[in-house]
């Protein structure tokens, strides 16, 4: 028989034991997810090149200024993103926080924010992978790797992104929207500021699958998501899921699937681009950001 004492000990052995255990299949699932991510990403690009696109090609409506700015530090290291905002900027404008695509802050990322900023916002394209650029596939799955093994780093970059345009540019609301990695990130961005986000878009945002309702039930803002009835990585059924579950929590959201159209088909890099699928949704995101941002 063991001692009362002994018990105590093999009993605090076995939590121990388990939550370390928990712990390393919580990590084993995040890398998993991790792998699953880019691997399916990758497949969707491979063979592609992050050529611009037409929707990267017009210039804004306005005339607008432009300049790199330093707007985080994250893990000791400065954050340099771009930043955009009309050129007559007489008043106070809301802010738009722009992310990526897999392919990273390129050229094309910084023609969007100038013809957002051309629609009278004060536009923050933000950089979640160091000043590093994807020009291949396998650089971009990589990159796309090494965010998602450090989402904390990434949160914190997208919490003080926030912070520059509300304090730095004193922008009265901040949207946020962005492509492919980017949309993914759009919607973790409204689940990191539910009530500070004014409105989200996502475009075609992986793993939205991964949310439960508990999670999903604190967002607070209206919601625009712009998906691909072809996208491979995101199955139909899947963004009907996601559509389903905000509806059931009562969300101001709006779910379009484009027809003819696949992963990737509006993104201002790349090659899968579908100009009548990407124009319609250009104007859906303008109308939305206009009704929910501006005063």
């Amino acid at each position: 028989m063991y001692s009362r004492k002994q018990l105590n000990v093999i009993f605090f052995l076995v939590i121990f034991i388990s939550a370390f255990l928990g712990v390393i299949w919580q990590h084993s699932l995040l890398s998993q997810s991790s792998r699953d991510l880019a691997y399916s990403m990758m497949m969707e690009h491979q063979e592609e090149k992050p050529i611009p696109t037409a929707i990267a090609l017009v210039p804004p409506s306005q005339p607008v200024t432009t300049e790199k700015v330093e707007y985080a530090t994250v893990n000791s290291q400065t954050v340099t993103g771009y930043f955009a905002q009309p050129e007559e900027n007489t008043e106070s404008l809301p802010g738009l926080l722009i992310i990526h695509e897999w392919w990273g802050l390129n050229e094309n990322i910084e023609a969007m924010a100038r013809r957002l900023a051309g629609e009278g916002y004060k536009v923050l394209a933000v950089d979640l992978y160091n000043g590093e650029i994807g020009r291949t596939p396998q650089e971009a799955r990589a990159l796309v790797q090494t965010v998602a093994q450090n989402p904390e780093h990434a949160k914190d970059n997208l919490q003080q992104a926030y912070q520059y345009l509300v304090s730095q540019q004193q922008v009265p609301k901040v949207g946020v929207m962005g492509w492919c990695f980017g949309g993914s990130w759009s919607l973790q961005t409204a689940l990191l500021l539910p009530e500070k986000i004014a409105a989200t878009v996502i475009y075609y945002g992986g793993q939205i699958s991964q949310f439960n309702s508990t999670q999903l039930k604190t967002l607070q803002m209206p919601i625009l998501g712009i998906f691909g009835a072809e996208d491979r990585s995101i199955p139909v059924s899947e963004v009907r899921q996601f559509e389903a579950t905000l509806d059931r929590l009562g969300k101001d959201a709006e779910i379009i699937i484009y027809e003819n159209a696949g992963h990737a088909f509006a993104n201002p890099s790349g090659e899968r681009y579908v100009p009548e699928a990407a124009e319609a949704a250009w104007s859906e995101t303008i109308d939305f950001l206009n009704q929910n941002l501006a005063d």
